[in-house]
């Protein structure tokens, strides 16, 4: 598949995204939607413009890695995935049935395009960077990509990664925070305050760039800055909405692990619509 360059056109599979999303934890009855809905317009420009990938071929070697790393928000990974042609969208159905292989976070051995099994906060930076680093080694192109969430860098783990990316002088690395200022117990600055993210990335040798985490243009012109960065890795601040896309859900700290009901589910579809 060609990668898609206009606008107007990611925002389509954005909103379908979005969808799927809203699909996969309503019939869970359980998930994360809220910050699944955050990354969604990121991870349409990542699976549509951004990587180097071949849905035919999920395990080609030369393909761009994403690991997700905050992985209880793997609806937002399936629903890139499933309209990506990964695998069909319906089996979005089937999210967190015991016999799906789409279960609450992402597992590499059952889900192709799946790059690494997630979900323990604070891993998938060194994970990521293991990747920039044998991509180095081995004189790869690929580049390797990490969402983090803005709770989750509260982890010790992440800070010990970040030096070694620095360390390693991983160009080939792009970190991604997505920074919509809430987690499960509330606020980011009520539960262990990280701000200013940006400076702190800058002090651990990355070089940063902050965006509007839902302005598709914003996005795809963060991804082309930070391939032109040598020397060092790059991260980018994405500023979001929790629950983004749907009224109810939006900013609403309530929606980090919960599903909607009947009546909820009809409404954010016809929001989406």
């Amino acid at each position: 598949m060609e990668k898609i360059i206009e606008i107007s056109k990611l925002e389509e599979i954005a909103k379908s995204v979005r969808k799927g999303i809203v699909e996969a934890v309503y019939r869970g009855k359980s998930g994360h939607p809220g910050g699944s809905l955050s990354i969604a317009d990121i991870m349409t420009v990542l699976y549509f413009n951004e990587m180097n990938i071949d849905e035919k071929s999920p395990k080609w070697e030369e393909r761009d890695r994403l690991v997700l790393s905050k992985g209880h928000c793997s609806p937002a990974l399936y629903s890139c995935l499933a309209q990506r042609g990964y695998f069909e969208t319906k089996e979005l159905q089937t999210f967190r049935n015991i016999e799906s292989k789409l279960q609450g976070h992402p597992d590499m051995n059952k889900v192709d395009g799946v790059d690494m099994t997630s979900g323990s906060l604070g891993q998938g930076l060194s994970v990521a960077n293991g990747m920039a680093i044998a991509g180095k080694l081995d004189k790869k192109q690929y580049r390797v990509y990490a969402i983090l969430g803005d709770g989750e860098i509260e982890e010790g783990q992440i800070w010990e990664a970040a030096m070694a990316s620095s360390k390693y002088k991983l160009d080939n690395l792009c970190v991604i925070v997505d920074n919509n200022n809430l987690q499960i117990d509330g606020t980011i600055e009520e539960v262990m305050n990280s701000k200013p993210i940006d400076e702190k990335f800058q002090k651990f040798g990355f070089e940063t760039i902050t965006i509007d985490g839902h302005n598709i243009s914003e996005i795809m012109e963060a991804f082309n800055k930070a391939k032109e960065i040598k020397g060092k890795p790059a991260c980018i601040i994405a500023k979001t909405i929790k629950g983004k896309g749907v009224s109810f859900m939006e900013n609403q700290v309530g929606w980090h692990g919960k599903a909607p009901n009947d009546e909820q589910f009809k409404q954010a579809i016809q929001e989406l619509e």
